[in-house]
């Protein structure tokens, strides 16, 4: 965890230079073969040509900054990334911006996981609030294992309409 803070304190000043959010910072793998995932985002979202200037600036930054270079010694792969449709949350603040959203939640429990799929109705700094089919219910995040928002494609085809349209045609 200390190589993502120190990372995301290395790039957090270049990303809002750039008018960006810093979304999330991940360091993954061994040493020999390092990945660094910068998430960021904006309103309105961000292009390719957005995360190629910021992936060219904090290349810059992470090459010449003698504690990113402590926090993850030797040579790294950087990836810079939006967020995307189906956002992975792992913060209080990713909670608090996808109150309203369709989630997937997957919470710790003896064993495996239990994962539903319900409305993100409240998020604090204590926990989240989700709205199921079989009701509401309180999580602290502690109880909270992995969760990311859902892209929902649109209304469902209302029932019938294939067969008629089937029928119709023939």
């Amino acid at each position: 965890m200390a190589d993502q803070e120190t990372v995301a304190a290395a790039v957090e000043p270049v990303v809002a230079a750039l008018g960006l959010d810093l979304y999330d910072v991940e360091a993954t793998g061994p040493h020999r073969a390092r990945t660094v995932r910068v998430t960021v985002d904006r309103a309105g979202g961000v292009d390719l040509d957005t995360i190629a200037a910021a992936s060219q600036a904090l290349s810059t930054v992470l090459d010449a900054d003698p504690a990113v270079q402590r926090a993850c010694p030797g040579p790294y792969t950087l990836e810079v990334t939006s967020p995307g449709l189906e956002r992975r949350l792992r913060t209080p603040t990713h909670f608090q911006r996808a109150v309203g959203s369709t989630v997937s939640v997957k919470t710790r429990a003896d064993g495996a996981g239990l994962r539903r799929r319900g409305v993100l109705v409240a998020a604090d700094d204590d926990g989240i609030e989700v709205e199921f089919d079989t009701g509401p219910e309180r999580l602290g995040y502690d109880a909270v294992s992995q969760a990311r928002t859902v892209f929902e494609w649109g209304a469902p085809a209302k029932p019938g309409r294939r067969r008629a349209r089937q029928v119709a045609s023939r």
